[in-house]
């Protein structure tokens, strides 16, 4: 007993030694062209990135403060997502016991009658027997080729994978949050406006009536003005209607039902970051999503090599001992003790093109991978030169569409005053009111806009979830 207990720990540590003849190759991150992420007339040389501004720091608002921690602890989707990480790490704890020996403990009862006309049943007397059985059995594979690791490795991959998807889930949902947030006070302050604009529409339908009693106008110009006071009331209502809308947006977002939502106004934000890009590489470090994509291909060619070690023989020790007798009670007998231990190598020869067809199936998801990783690298650098551009137009469409609005109110003004001496006429009035109307609506829009770049850009370098 002793010189087989010596065999199988020499077999144990030998197989413990080769160990190191890993055939599994260790993962380096590709080379990837980054210098060229950004547009060139966009490209900043700043080593500190928006990115880095704490959500709490980029969006003052107390009010959307008080949604953005609400939608993070109640938004479905997040919800879902944790569900996911939890799955996720169970299934790393699994990769981490790969190097443990599985163990099983069992008890049976055999009863066997012989047939009398079978061989052995016409020799012996007593044909009916009984056999109690307690068995333990201990199973051990040594990784040679490094399988074991690489699984392990792969598991872990595929839980910063799925804890990186969260993130990007989160840094989706606080730009939702914040966007669907200004949208809304953006409507009030159109609704602001027109609302403004129908007491005026009011006041000239008065003015037209007035100076169709002395002849200056008809009938005509007096429906066009009721006309454009309508026209002014259906804007109204569009806006409210949105409003609604947006309201029923934000409040799945927060994971609650339908309700009015409390928010500020547009005219008291304050939402002018210092913009700094940041390196073209900080985004591998900073987007959720193109971190993911890389834990993604680090799962892949993990999975290479442990399909590559199916080529190689593996080395199992399985021992199983334990107590067996035909009488019950001699089931704890010294002499109802049994075991044995089978030490081997397994090389696999002809399987049906199995492995082989494994290992080519993982190259190709491993290369599909690393196209994946690199595709989310170059939309990242799309995203944040896409939403620099819309904010450096915003921010001047701002400054002209001030310039615009100014002029045309002076010349809304001024019409009716020309209407009054008869050097206008009603179409001329009409026309100027309705570009002053649309002007000062735009202008409203164009600063959700550029406040909406802002938050893209912020979500494009990978900012909220740190």
């Amino acid at each position: 007993m002793k010189n087989k207990i010596y065999k199988i720990t020499l077999f144990a540590i030998t197989a413990t030694l080769l160990q190191s003849c890993f055939v599994a190759k260790e993962y380096k991150r590709p080379e990837l062209k980054t210098e060229d992420l950004y547009r060139n007339e966009v490209m900043a040389t700043d080593t500190i990135s928006l990115a880095n501004t704490a959500w709490d720091k980029m969006f003052t608002d107390p009010i959307l403060q008080s949604y953005i921690k609400k939608g993070l602890e109640n938004n479905l989707d997040i919800r879902i997502a944790m569900q996911n990480l939890a799955a996720a790490e169970a299934t790393m704890k699994q990769g981490k016991a790969g190097y443990f020996p599985t163990l099983s403990v069992g008890a049976d009862w055999t009863h066997q009658e012989l047939s009398k006309n079978s061989q052995i049943g016409a020799i012996v007397r007593n044909r009916s027997t009984d056999q109690y059985q307690l068995t333990g059995s201990l199973s051990w594979e040594a990784d040679i080729w490094g399988k074991i690791r690489s699984n392990k490795r792969a598991a872990n991959a595929a839980y910063l994978q799925t804890t990186a998807a969260n993130q990007a889930i989160k840094t989706q949902l606080i730009a939702s949050l914040a966007t669907t947030y200004y949208q809304l006070m953006s409507l009030d302050a159109q609704i602001k406006v027109a609302e403004a604009t129908l007491v005026n529409r009011d006041k000239s339908i008065e003015t037209i009536q007035q100076l169709k009693k002395a002849g200056n106008v008809t009938e005509v110009g007096v429906k066009q003005t009721e006309a454009q006071k309508y026209t002014t009331e259906l804007i109204i209502a569009d806006l409210k209607n949105n409003t609604i809308l947006l309201e029923n947006t934000l409040n799945i977002l927060l994971g609650e039902a339908s309700k009015k939502i409390d928010r500020s106004t547009l005219e008291s934000q304050k939402l002018q970051p210092q913009i700094t890009l940041g390196v073209p590489t900080g985004l591998l470090r900073n987007r959720p999503d193109v971190i993911a994509a890389e834990y993604n291909l680090i799962n892949n060619f993990e999975m290479t090599n442990v399909a590559k070690s199916g080529f190689y023989p593996s080395l199992k020790i399985t021992a199983t001992g334990g107590l067996q007798s035909i009488d019950l009670k001699e089931w704890f007998s010294a002499n109802s003790i049994f075991a044995n231990a089978i030490t081997g190598l397994t090389q696999p020869l002809f399987n049906q093109r199995q492995i082989k067809t494994k290992y080519e199936v993982a190259k190709a998801n491993q290369e599909k991978a690393y196209i994946q990783f690199e595709q989310s690298l170059l939309t990242a650098g799309k995203e944040v030169s896409d939403a620099l551009a819309q904010y450096n137009n915003e921010t001047y469409k701002i400054s002209v569409r001030e310039k615009q609005v100014d002029a045309l109110k002076k010349a809304s003004d001024f019409s009716d005053e020309l209407l009054t001496y008869g050097l206008a006429n009603y179409l001329e009035v009409l026309t100027a009111k309705d570009a002053a109307l649309n002007a000062e609506l735009n202008l409203v829009d164009n600063k959700f806009q550029q406040y909406k770049a802002i938050i893209q850009l912020y979500k494009a370098l990978g900012g909220g979830w740190q």
